[in-house]
């Protein structure tokens, strides 16, 4: 899968994943998800984002989970 609006720089954020070369990481924005946050709120906080920007982080964290073994909690 290609990310177009997910950039990466060693020189930036010390080559953290962000959003469109901006300094807003990627997981940034898909802790704000997972906390509730609506798209909508997202955008208050953060008015250089759009919409998209969203969706491709989400995308982003998925594949970088994609297939790979994960630790849980004993039992389960």
């Amino acid at each position: 899968m290609e990310f177009k609006r997910v950039t990466t720089s060693p020189r930036q954020m010390g080559g953290v994943p962000c959003l469109r070369g901006l300094r807003i990481p990627v997981a940034t924005i898909v802790g704000l998800v997972a906390e509730g946050q609506t798209p909508r709120a997202i955008l208050a906080l953060y008015p250089d984002l759009e919409a998209e920007d969203i969706r491709e982080a989400l995308l982003f964290a998925a594949e970088a989970v994609r297939e790979r073994a994960l630790p849980l909690a004993a039992g389960e």
